[in-house]
């Protein structure tokens, strides 16, 4: 075989492996999600969440995490109760009777441990809002980008101090953000609950499109009759998201996932198991 031919062939083997179908691990998306048991709470009186309604009636709360695999690394949504409540015998008890025990029956690193990860394994991260419920383990992952909304990080904390450690490296939005730029994974920007709420818009190649609530909603009653809890920020701003997030599941036949509410996340599956 001359050498002339010998380049023509390696030309023609270059062009078609230029145009072949790409590697499985090639593929750009999300690839699976744990839900994380992040907190397990209880109120005696439920109508702080429900106004004008089940006065003095009690109800448990559960409290999760939602860890992300995409083919780019792991992401987090939201960390839960501090995972130093879990030492505490009585739970964390709040100085206002009326609001959540929690309780922490599972720290966030034990579980990330049965599946064989460590903090520093998390890539990147986002935060629903800066309440503490949602905020207690983002300093367990110093490495990790947070996304959250400029409003919200930007929204002074309990005696004007700052929600977050300056040294964390954040991503301020200003509204949606498709986080990896394929479709995948999105931010939705949901006001309301605090200035600057956020959901999660995720595509799994299987179950389809969900939406993380965070606390845009609390219960399904509260989704059902469009009921907005007496300490959010702006009953309209809710609303609104409310509607948001019901045009988002109409468009992408997706599913709502509510963050507390108790009955919902008993009916799916827990880590270790996962959707994909």
């Amino acid at each position: 075989m001359t050498r002339s031919i010998k380049l023509v062939l390696a030309a023609v083997a270059l062009v078609l492996s230029a145009h072949a179908a790409p590697a499985q691990s090639e593929k750009s998306g999300v690839e699976r999600l744990y839900i994380l048991n992040c907190g397990e709470g209880a109120t005696s009186d439920v109508s702080r969440w429900t106004p004008g309604m089940n006065e003095g009636k009690p109800m448990d709360f559960v409290d999760s995490c939602y860890l992300i695999k995409h083919s780019q690394g792991w992401f987090l949504w939201d960390t839960g109760v501090p995972d130093a409540v879990a030492s505490m015998p009585n739970g964390l008890v709040p100085s206002d009777p009326k609001a959540t025990v929690w309780r922490r029956p599972k720290t966030l690193v034990a579980q990330l441990d049965q599946l064989g990860l460590k903090p520093d394994d998390i890539k990147w991260m986002a935060v629903s809002h800066t309440h503490p419920d949602h905020t207690g383990n983002v300093e367990l992952f110093p490495q990790a980008v947070l996304h959250v909304q400029k409003a919200e990080y930007e929204w002074p904390g309990p005696n004007n101090e700052p929600r977050f450690k300056p040294s964390h490296p954040v991503v301020l939005l200003s509204g949606d953000k498709d986080v990896f730029g394929d479709g995948s994974l999105t931010i939705l920007s949901t006001p309301g609950h605090t200035p600057g709420h956020q959901s999660l818009l995720v595509k799994l190649p299987k179950t389809g499109a969900v939406v993380l609530s965070g606390d845009a909603v609390h219960f399904k009653s509260n989704w059902d009759n469009r009921v907005v809890p007496g300490m959010n920020v702006s009953k309209d701003q809710t609303l609104a998201s409310m509607q948001k997030i019901a045009d988002v599941l109409a468009k992408e036949k997706g599913q709502l996932w509510i963050n507390h509410d108790k009955a919902q996340r008993d009916s799916l599956k827990m880590a270790p198991e996962s959707y994909d």
